[in-house]
């Protein structure tokens, strides 16, 4: 199976293109700079600059995570004009591509598994949070939801999509814990604000069987949550971070110093949602690591 990946040569998209390579599948990545991030990949991946440079190589499936990292720096309105760009532009390229292969062949990719955010929800408070909750208007949310609307027009093109908000990704080499590790090894970890904010999270061998699980499964379309059975506070996050750590955790961040700091964005710190996985358990998807505890044991081993 020809897999295209958008976002292929990123913290996530490295392990899953290794994953798919294992497996027998190839890899088609989408990066501007092939020759830069060509060392980062499967000598297998076709790599090439956009994704209509495919219209010659039909991919059977599409993934999409490409998007810049929405917590990089102040959201100024030009920023967020970026952060919604950089996710909407790629994603109206996929359906594009959908389109003419449609036109043209007459097939398509059967599937497009595209990334979404926890962010899809805002501030849920403590409640406990499903597919089915509505979302708190924030911006965000309405990050995520323009994000999402731009893959659904593929099912016109007899496409399968499968959306997947994902929780904070948990591994050596990037992600969440890439900024959090050198404070919290120092010592000098500690929560933010009250710390009763939820953070869902999940390890990325998790993240990408998900990914993989939703590309097999031809009866599963729509939202997902792609996060662990079991999200913590983030003062539960800090207290088993630092216990893995062998170290303490006795430095909070009060609110307003991250408010100073970064803005309208602190909201992604300060704030969060108690989500779970309820339609990835209901399919039958299987986690290997289901506690903080035992994905922390894992990475950090």
């Amino acid at each position: 199976m020809r897999v295209l990946i958008t976002g292929g040569s990123g913290f996530v998209g490295q392990r899953l293109c290794r994953r798919l390579k294992e497996a027998g599948h190839r890899p088609l990545v989408v990066s501007r700079e092939p020759d830069q991030v060509r060392d980062r990949l499967p000598e297998e991946c076709d790599i090439r600059r956009s994704v209509l440079d495919f219209v010659d190589t039909p991919p059977d499936a599409i993934v999409n995570l490409a998007g810049e990292p929405i917590a990089a720096r102040r959201w100024s309105d030009d920023q967020k004009e970026r952060l919604i760009d950089s996710r909407v532009n790629i994603t109206r390229d996929l359906v594009t591509l959908c389109e003419q292969l449609h036109s043209s062949q007459g097939r398509t990719p059967r599937v497009m598994v595209s990334a979404s955010a926890m962010g899809y929800y805002g501030d849920q408070g403590d409640r406990e949070v499903t597919e089915e909750t509505p979302p708190h208007d924030e911006f965000a949310h309405r990050l995520c939801k323009r994000w999402e609307e731009a893959a659904l027009p593929a099912r016109d093109f007899d496409v399968r999509v499968a959306l997947l908000r994902i929780g904070l990704v948990l591994d050596l080499g990037g992600g969440s814990l890439e900024k959090m590790l050198p404070p919290f090894k120092l010592g000098l970890g500690g929560r933010f604000g009250d710390g009763k904010q939820f953070m869902p999270w999940i390890h990325r061998e998790d993240l990408v069987r998900a990914i993989l699980f939703l590309l097999e499964r031809d009866d599963l379309e729509g939202p997902f949550n792609g996060s662990a059975p079991h999200p913590v506070t983030n003062a539960e996050f800090t207290r088993t971070l630092a216990k893995q750590l062998g170290r303490p955790a006795i430095f909070p961040v009060p609110a307003i110093v991250l408010e100073t700091a970064f803005g309208e964005m602190s909201r992604l710190l300060l704030t969060g949602a108690d989500m779970r996985p309820a339609r990835l358990l209901e399919a039958g998807f299987e986690f290997q690591f289901e506690t903080l505890d035992a994905a922390l044991a894992d990475i950090l081993g």
